[in-house]
């Protein structure tokens, strides 16, 4: 996998980080305009880096996903919930269809190690929906749950992406978890738009980051065989 525009990936990746930085130092100073005008920019700035390190279209496509997840997220109700829920669920779609087509399959020496990590996130997943579940409010439980499986899926896959996609998948179910404790009205750190944000962009940075390491790692397609046309009369 070769760059596709190798003079824009730096001044990309530079940008991304600025906002970022912005974004948050907004979130922990209380500059509401400020964080609302970074959120909606962050995930496009670092899709374009991914397509500038020549990444498949579909990364392009789950961190702009984010992007309509954040929009939807910071406008309020539940309507605009549910909407942004959405729009992070066909973000995990895409990072699914990723993990399969550059993620590792486990060989001989790993299926157990693997076994043993999606019996760890299966027992995470019942143990959050379960803690979670009686203080939700009653019209967001069921797709709670379900988005919450779909999310747990996602991070699961991303193992076989590379420890670093690993780590971005486990970061991810941190920074939802913080916000479903939210709307659980469960006690929350101080600052918890900072620590959400913060582990959200970890992750979504680390996700990309090993989506391009196993699609550059991942063997090109073999050419198809053509065959030559025939001519009258010769065999």
């Amino acid at each position: 996998m070769s760059a596709r525009w190798p003079r824009a990936v730096r001044p990309l990746l530079w940008a991304f980080a600025v906002l970022a930085v912005v974004h948050l130092a907004a979130l922990l100073t209380g500059v509401t305009a400020a964080a609302q005008l970074t959120k909606p920019a962050l995930m496009p700035v670092l899709a374009g880096y991914a397509l500038a390190r020549g990444g498949p279209p579909q990364l392009a496509g789950a961190l702009l996903f984010g992007c309509g997840g954040d929009t939807f997220l910071q406008i309020g109700g539940d309507l605009s919930f549910l909407v942004g829920m959405g729009s992070f669920a066909a973000g995990h779609v895409c990072y699914l269809l990723l993990f399969a087509r550059y993620g590792t399959a486990p060989g001989d020496g790993r299926r157990g190690r693997m076994a043993a990590a999606g019996a760890a996130y299966a027992v995470l997943l019942a143990g959050t929906v379960v803690l979670l579940w009686p203080d939700l409010p009653a019209d967001l439980r069921i797709p709670v749950a379900g988005y919450s499986l779909l999310l747990t899926a996602m991070a699961f896959g991303a193992l076989r992406a590379g420890p670093r996609a690993a780590v971005g998948g486990l970061l991810f179910l941190l920074s939802d978890t913080l916000i479903a404790s939210g709307i659980a009205h469960w006690p929350q750190l101080p600052g918890p738009q900072f620590w959400i944000m913060f582990t959200y962009l970890a992750a979504q940075y680390a996700l990309a980051g090993g989506v391009l390491r196993a699609a550059a790692a991942a063997p090109e397609p073999a050419p198809r065989r053509t065959q030559a046309p025939r001519t009258a009369g010769v065999p």
